[in-house]
């Protein structure tokens, strides 16, 4: 039975399993009828690149499965803006992104080009503006520099041409091996702060990365239920598209977090780890 209203329901037994699989037929695998869709904020990989990391995971996984950050941009770029063909996009972050563009035809600059660039006060007389710029992307860049943030707010600061201004994601902080580190949406915060305009934010939880996902897939938002770790990105961005939600405990939010009554965003239900599921196949 459904959980009081703003209640997570927490699924404990094969019989909440069962019924719970038996409401949603996608999970973002095919498996029994079931599409799993594996969404990351992640843009520093393309979705072949992830195809060969699951491989490595013994995951069998192919690029449809896959909806990142990056390639959420590259189709909205392609699908919603119509980005002209004549424009090229300048690119702060890493290879996922390039590739993910150039897949649906959009050419790009910057990215690598600049990753070793050292800057000089000299330099500033160097940095021109690029008619040929429609948009400029920022991910996460583990290369970034001044350079890069340098010539991205000379193409969006020109007002006679009009540049889009996307975000792969606005994650503050990423999980690294060792800890906690600074994510895209700090590391661009000088770049926003500077222009004082905001970006479009795709990544979850934000609802663009949502509307690109239905469009791509055509799957029944009823039907389809979000699961993640994170009550800030993964929940939250279900909760953005009025979809079911599905909070694991195997990551970085706890059930004490999920179940606090101050906390406004909450899972549709709660389960332990994804890993519970096998006990219904074992029923």
């Amino acid at each position: 039975m459904p959980s009081p209203a703003n209640v997570p329901q927490k699924l404990s037994t094969v019989e909440d399993y069962k019924e719970f699989l038996d409401k949603y037929d996608t999970f973002m695998l095919d498996c029994d009828g079931k599409k799993l869709v594996f969404v990351t904020n992640n843009s520093t990989l393309s979705r072949a690149n992830y195809v060969k990391k699951f491989e490595k995971l013994g995951i069998q996984a192919s690029e449809k499965d896959i909806f990142s950050s990056a390639f959420a941009t590259a189709v909205y770029l392609r699908n919603i803006l119509n980005f002209p063909s004549d424009k090229r996009v300048f690119v702060i972050g890493e290879s996922g992104i390039v590739d993910e563009l150039k897949d649906v035809g959009i050419e790009s600059t910057g990215a690598a080009d600049d990753s070793g660039a050292v800057m000089t006060h000299a330099d500033f007389g160097s940095i021109e503006q690029d008619p040929t710029i429609g948009a400029v992307v920022c991910g996460f860049d583990i290369n970034i520099n001044y350079i890069k943030l340098a010539k991205a707010f000379k193409y969006l600061s020109n007002p006679d041409q009009k540049v889009h201004f996307i975000l792969t994601n606005n994650d503050t902080t990423f999980p690294a091996p060792n800890g906690i580190y600074p994510g895209t949406g700090s590391l661009v915060q000088p770049l926003i702060t500077a222009l004082g305009r905001e970006p479009l934010v795709m990544g979850k939880p934000n609802k663009p990365m949502l509307d690109c996902f239905f469009s791509n897939y055509h799957t029944d938002p009823a039907r389809t239920c979000m699961v993640g770790d994170r009550l800030d990105t993964d929940i939250d961005f279900g909760a953005q598209g009025n979809i079911a939600t599905l909070m694991v405990l195997t990551g970085v939010s706890t059930e004490q977090e999920a179940m606090d009554p101050e906390q406004p965003i909450k899972p549709t239900y709660i389960i332990p780890s994804f890993g519970e599921f096998a006990k219904v196949e074992k029923a």
